[in-house]
């Protein structure tokens, strides 16, 4: 790629949910702009990460994974993938080394059908836990998806093998053009909604079965402190019932002030003070499938 032809554009990670598609985002970034969870359907809006590269720039849109709903919630996010491939440049379509190649793969792969202005390749994500034999697997399957891959690349985010070879061959397919973000912008996310993710990381670590979907985080104030090098943060866990309460709190409120200690060590390095983090919980009774509840917790 000749470094004087400046491209840039979109890119989007596709794929089940819990492909490894934030971590990815995140490697690319150099820098968390997407949480991340063993939890299926964590990411749940389009989060943009930025990457500068000498011969352009990349826009990463991080999508929830594509799932079958059995709530609104679940519909509206995947109207939100739907409304993502067909804005972006280059779909970008995920396959773990450690899973063979199923229905919803198939399903995902043929769907990509849809979307005849964007480029398509094909990645096998985390080479680092598989085999070579699986890798060498999953790299067949994924070919074999579809014909107009345009490259099918193996990959780890976590030891970032291969992530510079991406990165060039995304770039190489982005149409011409200037830097869509100046330099030094690594994401267009609001400080309000980048807290409110990485409280809602930390609550969803260590629960379990229905729990993490039931989960939303709303940021109700920040403010610095007068004289202060401290800043207070108040928000709300938001849970639809009262049971998912008492867990989310835990015994005389154990859980509650882990999920704040955790919070707050991520938070503290983004607004660069010292943070005050108070965590009220509150329920709203299955907010998931009541549209009011979900225009005002922001889907």
């Amino acid at each position: 790629m000749d470094e004087n032809v400046q491209r840039s554009g979109f890119v989007t990670f596709v794929g089940r949910p819990n492909v490894g598609k934030s971590t990815l985002t995140n490697a690319l970034v150099g820098e968390k702009v997407a949480i991340t969870s063993d939890k299926p359907q964590t990411t749940r809006r389009a989060i943009r990460g930025i990457l500068n590269r000498p011969g352009g720039q990349l826009v990463i849109v991080d999508t929830p994974g594509i799932h079958r709903p059995r709530t609104l919630l679940g519909e509206r996010l995947n109207d939100l993938v739907e409304q993502v491939l067909g804005d972006v440049d280059v779909i970008a379509f995920c396959v773990p080394a450690t899973e063979k190649v199923g229905p919803g793969d198939r399903r995902i792969a043929e769907s990509l059908s849809n979307y005849p202005r964007a480029k398509k390749v094909a990645l096998v994500t985390k080479t680092d836990a598989g085999s070579r034999e699986q890798i060498t697997e999953r790299l067949i399957e994924v070919d074999a998806l579809r014909e107009d891959w345009h490259a099918v690349i193996p990959l780890s985010a976590v030891t970032h093998e291969q992530l510079d070879v991406l990165a060039d061959e995304l770039l190489s397919l982005m149409p011409k053009g200037p830097a869509l973000y100046e330099e030094g912008v690594v994401t267009d996310e609001s400080l309000e909604d980048r807290i409110a993710e990485i409280i809602r990381e930390a609550a969803l670590e260590g629960v379990r079965d229905e729990l993490p979907h039931s989960i939303a985080v709303t940021v109700d104030d920040i403010a610095r402190r007068e004289d202060s090098d401290l800043t207070d943060i108040f928000a709300s866990v938001v849970v639809e019932r009262d049971s998912q309460k008492a867990i989310i709190i835990g015994h005389r409120g154990s859980r509650l002030a882990d999920v704040g200690a955790r919070a707050r060590a991520q938070i503290e390095p983004l607004v660069g003070t010292r943070v005050f983090l108070k965590l009220h919980v509150r329920v709203a009774k299955e907010w998931q499938r009541d549209p009011k509840q979900l225009g005002r917790l922001g889907f």
